[in-house]
């Protein structure tokens, strides 16, 4: 997958906690997640499997939003990596590279959860989402990107009893990223300065600024 597919899984910004009927539908209790969700953070772990099942990958990190479309994702390892989206872009810092990549937070929005789970009402515009029926004690969701440039076939979010617990990518090469989240931590106060990103100096700056 690569640094770059780490981009993907800034899919999970979805991971925050709601709580719902355990009988909920899980696009019903998606609806309510988003409906009363606000701001949320936690912490993640993120494995990646190629097309034949292998691990290929392993992760963690932490992650916090703040409606509309402001985020902060950021690995610890294996490689430190940090994503923010300030409400009008999405910044992507690679800093072992000290490289930064930019897109305008409207056209990420069809293409990176992070940036769909972190906006407000546009979710069903650039997703078309279903119900995937139970498995391994959640709910889950099938999320499938209308844009067809999307980074990735479709996202599957798993909704138990404290929110959205779990997260699968799958992209266009088979590969499957896995989310697992923990300590979640939902409407906590937050005062937006962890939102705000300049990119450092010397850093090569690439995309629409």
């Amino acid at each position: 997958m690569g640094r770059r597919g780490l981009g993907f899984a800034a899919a999970l910004l979805g991971a925050l906690s709601v709580s719902v009927a355990a009988q909920a539908a899980s696009l019903e209790r998606f609806q309510v997640y988003v409906r009363t969700t606000q701001a949320a953070r936690a912490d993640f772990e993120q494995q990646v499997f190629d097309r034949s099942g292998k691990r290929v990958q392993e992760s963690k990190g932490s992650f916090t939003f703040l409606r509309p479309g402001r985020f902060r994702w950021t690995y610890a390892k294996p490689w430190p990596q940090v994503i923010v989206g300030d409400g009008e872009r999405v910044w992507i810092h690679d800093l072992d590279l000290n490289q930064v990549t930019v897109r305008k937070l409207t056209r990420a929005i069809g293409s990176t959860p992070a940036a769909l789970l972190a906006g407000a009402s546009d979710i069903e515009k650039a997703f078309e989402l279903s119900d995937a029926g139970a498995k391994d004690g959640l709910e889950w969701l099938d999320a499938k990107p209308r844009e067809r440039e999307a980074g990735f076939e479709r996202v599957r979010i798993g909704l138990g009893v404290a929110g959205v617990e779990a997260m699968e990518l799958v992209d266009h090469f088979g590969q499957t990223t896995q989310l697992r989240f923990t300590r979640i931590e939902r409407n906590p106060k937050l005062d937006g300065s962890e939102f705000r990103f300049t990119p450092p100096p010397g850093a090569d700056v690439l995309g629409e600024k």
